[in-house]
């Protein structure tokens, strides 16, 4: 049994071995408590797709390091806003953004909004009207805002609308969808009178004589035009406006040539299936001054999902003053275009003035819509336009086939430091193996959370890391099995040698380690892609080395040393002092006495 002195001089390794224990079962519970039972992984595993973007621009200068810097920001911000893991965005070239998606998620969705690279831009809308339908199936309302503007009400995000609206304005609960219906399709358009301002700057449309009339039976594209366009298209774009389909795609394209000119634009409706075209006014905010744009659920007034966003100074300035002019409009003149890449994203309407940088935009959002609006507001606005010039699918076969491959490799080096372990330290091999499971787990479960948690991805050098982990580990063990071996050697009894060899054998270790982790942190910072994979995960399992020597092998060391097995030297413990070729100290040597050692009389 130990004495208390002993007990000190060994440094309770008890209470080491019961933490590491904790930590590695708060880890695996963790793991399963969360689902989250496996790594996730890498395009080069699991597949996916690749997208090649180049950048293009009237003024070659314009393609520079820093721009493209910034663009792939954007890019890397607005994919993992979509809820697309795991993306991985960089340069190639002067030129070239490479965009690598694996599989899972919405991933159709974020290679769309990959494309759409365009700027982003706030435009009062002039006019709208429906393209490319059949007049008589549109009997059951016209082309709604989606959703409302109002400003802020508080920190939380909760946003208040203006007192005094009329009861025609949309609204969140004016229909299933939460937009009002207009007249505009129900009335005779030669009877049906324009929509009036009210007070509060809210539009209300009925036909005249206060009788609602039935739905005529047919309608010439032009009179549903006429019926439906609420203003007058500007004389510079009534033209464009005419001719265009905005349901034939090769007409879907980007008219925003002049920001300070009128433009046409296309949205579509999801509910009526609709495809629609807007005369729009000249950019009255940027989007690049857009601060910041959130999706979050209105829990105050049970009002849905509504998208909150804030400006900088400028931007603050701009949309207080259009909002403030369009809130005097009748519909839809005091409705405000979201437009990115020439395509109406949205085209809420405003009720009042709105200051202070921050607004509110409510109406019936999914929350699918309202991220999706809060991604392009947030990371809408790119110094340059991109063209996809290419998209690549990466068969999951293939990742499979190397993954496996990997596991094989792995699988081969761990049964040779086992067999290489039991050959030659014999009972001390065992705890190396120990070790190695302990560093095992630890790895395993941190790379899954991490998956969940920061989205990290195991792809296939990440997995030569974890291999690469395993001879570190490894040779930690040796360096500490030596020093004690050496001490044997040297005449020491056990117990005396397991301490003396320690403070030599960490230090040793700690600088081999530190070496190892110094070498990923540069590889991690300076290298792109792939190969930060590799970094990180040796940077990880150099640490865990760390835990695992200090907080498993030396307490499990310790704790051996106190059994007749390990301290009489058993020839199967490893440390036999006949196999080792201990000598007995010779008197008078300047070889230092064991601790154990008999004084002399």
């Amino acid at each position: 049994m130990a004495t208390p002195k002993s007990r000190q001089r060994d440094g309770y390794p008890g209470r080491a071995l019961a933490l590491i224990l904790v930590v590695t079962v708060g880890l695996v519970a963790l793991m399963f408590g969360t689902g989250t039972k496996t790594p996730r992984l890498g395009i080069d595993l699991a597949g996916g797709t690749s997208v090649t973007l180049t950048a293009k621009s009237d003024d070659k200068a314009a393609i520079n390091k820093s721009n493209m810097d910034i663009a792939t920001g954007i890019i890397q911000k607005r994919v993992n806003g979509m809820g697309v893991s795991e993306a991985e965005v960089q340069t190639q070239g002067d030129s070239n953004i490479i965009v690598n998606i694996p599989n899972g998620g919405d991933k159709q969705a974020a290679i769309e909004q990959i494309g759409t690279t365009a700027k982003l831009y706030f435009r009062p809308v002039v006019a709208l009207a429906p393209t490319g339908v059949d007049p008589s199936s549109l009997n059951t309302g016209s082309p709604s805002p989606s959703g409302s503007a109002s400003p802020s009400a508080s920190a939380s995000g909760a946003s208040a609308s203006p007192s005094g609206k009329a009861s025609t304005a949309p609204s969140a609960s004016a229909s299933k969808a939460g937009r009002a219906v207009s007249d505009a399709l129900k009335a005779d358009p030669s009877t049906s009178a324009k929509p009036s301002a009210t007070a509060s700057g809210s539009a209300s449309a009925a036909p005249s004589g206060g009788a609602t009339p039935s739905a005529p039976t047919s309608m010439s594209p032009e009179q549903l035009t006429a019926a439906l366009t609420q203003g007058t298209v500007p004389a510079d774009v009534q033209q464009q406006f005419a001719a265009l389909d905005c349901s034939k795609p090769e007409q879907r394209k980007d008219y925003q040539t002049d920001p300070k000119k009128n433009a046409v634009g296309c949205s579509y409706d999801k509910e009526q299936g609709v495809w629609y075209k807007f005369a729009l006014g000249p950019v009255a905010v940027n989007g690049a001054d857009v601060s910041k744009a959130s999706a979050l659920f209105d829990t105050q007034r049970a009002g849905g999902w509504q998208v909150d966003l804030s400006f900088n100074d400028n931007g603050s300035k701009a949309f207080a003053s259009t909002t403030g002019t369009l809130a005097t409009q009748a519909s839809p003149a005091n409705q405000f275009a979201i437009v990115l890449d020439g395509k109406v994203v949205s085209h809420p309407y405003v009720s009042q003035s709105i200051t202070g940088g921050s607004a509110t935009i409510s109406g019936s959002f999914s929350q699918e819509d309202a991220k999706g609006l809060a991604n392009v507001l947030s990371y809408g606005a790119l110094p340059l336009t991109f063209d996809m010039s290419d998209v690549t699918t990466v068969s999951p076969q293939l990742g499979g086939d190397q993954l496996q491959a990997g596991l094989i490799a792995g699988a081969i080096g761990l049964v040779l430091v086992v067999v290489y372990s039991l050959v030659y330290y014999r009972g001390l091999g065992l705890v190396s193996i120990a070790g190695l499971l302990v560093s095992a787990i630890l790895t395993y479960a941190i790379m899954c959370l991490l998956g969940r948690s920061i989205g990290f991805a195991l792809n296939l050098p990440a997995v030569c890391g974890a291999i690469v982990a395993i001879g570190i580990t490894a040779d930690s063990f040796i360096v500490y099995f030596e020093r004690i071996r050496d001490e044997v050697r040297d005449g020491a009894p056990l117990r005396p040698a397991v301490q003396r060899a320690w403070p030599r054998a960490r230090r040793t270790i700690l600088v081999s380690d530190f070496v190892s982790f110094l070498c990923a942190a540069v590889l991690y910072v300076v290298s792109v892609g792939k190969v930060q994979g590799f970094a990180f995960t040796l940077g990880l399992t150099t640490l865990l080395d760390i835990v695992v020597i200090f907080l498993f092998t030396k307490p499990m060391i310790t704790l051996l040393a106190r059994r007749k097995f390990f301290a009489n030297g058993h020839p199967w413990s490893g440390l036999d002092p006949k196999r080792l070729g201990a000598r007995p100290p010779i008197r008078g040597s300047r070889r230092r006495p064991s601790a154990n050692a008999p004084k002399e009389a």
